[in-house]
């Protein structure tokens, strides 16, 4: 299995090493021609309008699309949940293929950031998961079809999963704990 990893901006490398350590062949993707030999796809946090800018720019959008449409798993972490989502308010999508409306930098400025621990049930048994959301988008509304996986103690949603499509408000990657990496991976299985 070979895992790419949206190198455009934001957290690639921390992807890279997490997926390296797992022992998983993990490459950095700037280029449609990246993405042709993967077998799924990671969207890291980083900044959102500047990862799609530079995905229209290097004619990314429509390549991630196919390999949303043909059933390969892609993930989006944080900013990478706001590239995948069909609805993030006045502006215009990204990638728009999943049925998620985000709301961007939900809980403020990066003075703001925090952690918190999560219950999520369908990484198995406890103990929970420890998120660290920057700067964070946070799901509003989820469409047909959609699992929520996390939320917040207040019931804001903060992962979710649509078939092959995987997104979390947090970073992951910024943890030592590869179980959300792992649930992606399972979609490979």
């Amino acid at each position: 299995m070979n895992i790419a990893v949206l190198a455009l901006q934001g957290a690639f490398r921390e992807h890279v090493s997490m997926l390296k350590q797992m022992g998983v062949e993990a490459h950095e993707a700037r280029l449609p021609e990246d993405l042709a030999r993967a077998d799924g796809l990671i969207i890291p946090g980083g900044e959102s309008t500047t990862i799609g800018k530079l995905a229209r720019a290097y004619n990314l959008i429509e390549p991630i699309r196919q390999m949303a449409r043909a059933g390969k798993p892609v993930w989006g972490t944080c900013a990478g949940m706001i590239v995948l989502a069909k609805d993030i308010g006045p502006e215009p999508p990204h990638v728009a293929v999943m049925d998620v409306k985000v709301q961007r930098n939900a809980f403020g400025r990066q003075v703001d950031s925090f952690e918190a621990d999560l219950d999520v049930p369908a990484l198995g048994p406890p103990p929970p998961f420890h998120a660290i959301f920057i700067r964070a988008p946070l799901i509003e509304s989820v469409g047909a079809g959609i699992e929520v996986l996390a939320q917040l103690d207040d019931g804001t949603i903060v992962a979710a999963r649509q078939g092959n499509l995987l997104v979390t408000s947090f970073h992951p990657e910024l943890t030592r704990d590869p179980r959300f990496h792992r649930l992606f991976l399972d979609r490979l299985a």
